[in-house]
């Protein structure tokens, strides 16, 4: 089993699951490229970029059964060690992580490779980073968050939802003090999952992870932060998480829920420092399967821990992928009489446990994925399942109590699966990876020219650039891949610069569906009210 990222990237390389890029790749097309692989992708030759991508890693059993040195349904085994059985990180004074480092100045997110993933994202979007905060009380903290790259040294950060770094943060923002946060990019798998588990506060989760691996996951001081990072990660961002309150613009981004986000409201993130490895990798986790797959074994472990608590025999759990591995579960129990409902209830104090289905027209009624993920996102149980007792039933069915002499009924369910009315349109729009419909991954595959070195990008440049965006978007807001496509012949950097110049002068803003406009325009958002 591998318990480091480059173990991970070579042996899906010896199992036949990478594949390398070796051909110029603009940036903009990794996205809808990976999407239509089969395997994971080794892009080499970015263009405007020295550092390679690696997308897909995770985005199927496979893979994450790689990844643990296992088979996947012994993945949830491995979880439950690590909850039961955690292993304290240990902490070294160098490593892999520290063999380049820049700071203050010299910090330029734009440097790297960040890709736009879907049409309507709000920008380039960090999706890998395994993110550490502490706090002197419920000690370390560890989670995956998205950050929206507005310039050169700033992000955004999705923490609008409640979760650990939230409440850390709102700790630190009622003093008024920023919180200092490593961002870890390129780590084991081990971390992915277990980063992503609601842990309750105080759960040490790279703890967790080095249960899983079986050997304590290394921690590094920090030069910048008082927060240590993971000692082999490909990049580490120092950062401080700013007491901004959640009042600035961030997103919107493809879920993994498959439908595009809303526009949130967040914090900003600054960048004090950025320290990697020698030729590093930059990871860009891919959504939304490489979400997706790793939450399987995480609802699986919660699936069954429920079930036990309530005395349920279980025999097996399948987290399925049409539910998103998060809704929807397959449970095999040995019951007692009356444990068949138990279990259900159990089950749906985690996930939602979903017969007649209605769907809109855009479902595949003859998918069973799609239908499943119709139920998963577009149901509210008290609004629209209906249960009608008494219905005929076959006798053979297991579950039914038999009386002899009289005909066993059953229970039924059917499931309203269609969008309401009464719901914003806007919610269940699919995910569109950028230029899906122009770039083919088989016209990449084979052999390429030489690298050309990425031309030079004047400040100058960016500025007179950074004129013609804002006359663009004082006429009409328009997404970040809009922009890029506009300007396509300044090149995808020099867009992302010349939009990180505007928000440096603070007046870039976005309106309510995500698209940039300029700050106090008829077409901004407001931020919330805050409550009196």
């Amino acid at each position: 089993m591998s318990t480091s990222f480059r173990q991970f990237v070579e042996d899906l390389r010896t199992a036949g699951q990478i594949r390398e890029i070796t051909k110029p790749t603009d940036i903009r097309h990794i996205a809808a490229l990976v999407d239509q692989s089969e395997t994971a992708l080794i892009f080499s030759n970015v263009i405007g970029y020295d550092m390679p991508v690696v997308s897909g890693l995770t985005n199927s059993r496979d893979r994450l059964a790689i990844a643990m040195g296992c088979e996947f349904n012994e993945i949830e085994g491995r979880l439950r060690a690590g909850i039961d059985r955690p292993i304290p990180p240990r902490i070294v004074n160098s490593g892999p992580a520290r063999e380049i480092f820049v700071e203050g100045e010299d910090v330029d997110l734009y440097s790297m490779p960040v890709p736009l993933f879907s049409v309507r994202d709000g920008g380039p979007m960090m999706t890998a980073g395994i993110t550490l905060a502490e706090d002197p009380d419920l000690g370390l903290n560890a989670g995956i968050y998205r950050m929206l790259v507005k310039d050169r040294n700033t992000t955004g950060i999705d923490v609008v939802t409640p979760n650990n770094l939230r409440k850390l943060a709102e700790k630190a923002f009622a003093k008024g003090e920023p919180l200092p946060i490593s961002v870890n990019i390129g780590t084991h798998p081990s971390a992915l999952i277990t980063g992503c588990f609601k842990a309750a506060p105080g759960v040490d989760e790279v703890a967790m992870a080095g249960g899983m691996l079986g050997e304590a996951v290394e921690l590094t001081p920090c030069k910048t932060i008082s927060t240590p990072c993971i000692a082999d990660a490909e990049i580490v961002l120092e950062a401080e998480l700013l007491p901004t309150g959640w009042t600035k613009p961030e997103g919107r981004f493809g879920e993994f829920t498959r439908l595009m986000g809303g526009l949130h409201w967040n914090p900003l993130v600054r960048i004090k420092a950025i320290s990697m490895r020698k030729n590093p990798m930059y990871y860009a986790l891919h959504m939304p399967w490489e979400n997706i797959w790793p939450s399987g074994p995480i609802y699986e472990a919660a699936v069954r821990r429920a079930l036990h608590e309530a005395g349920v025999q279980v025999t097996a759990v399948n987290i399925t992928p049409g539910g998103c591995c998060h809704w929807h579960a397959i449970v095999a129990v040995k019951p007692l009489p009356g444990d068949g409902k138990n279990a259900i209830l159990a089950a749906l104090s985690v996930a939602d446990m979903k017969h007649v289905v209605v769907v809109d027209e855009d479902i595949d009624v003859f998918d069973g994925m799609d239908v499943e993920w119709a139920i998963a996102t577009r149901v509210q149980a008290d609004r629209d399942v209906t249960i009608i007792s008494g219905a005929r039933s076959k006798p053979l069915d297991p579950s039914l109590m038999i009386t002899p002499g009289k005909i066993p009924t059953t229970s039924k369910m059917g499931i309203d699966a269609t969008i309401s009315d009464e719901l914003p349109r806007e919610r269940f729009e699919r995910i569109t990876y950028a230029y899906a419909d122009k770039v083919n991954l088989e016209d990449m595959l084979g052999d390429a020219p030489p690298k050309v070195a990425a031309a030079e990008i004047s400040e100058e440049q960016i500025l007179v650039l950074a004129d013609k965006i804002r006359a663009a978007i004082k006429e009409q807001p328009l997404y970040f891949a809009e922009l890029a496509e506009k300007f396509s012949s300044d090149g995808f950097q020099s867009v992302a610069r010349a939009l990180g110049t505007i928000h440096k002068a603070e007046e870039l803003w976005q309106d309510k569906v995500g698209k940039f406009c300029l700050a106090n325009s008829e077409f901004a958002a407001n931020p919330p009210k805050t409550r009196s």
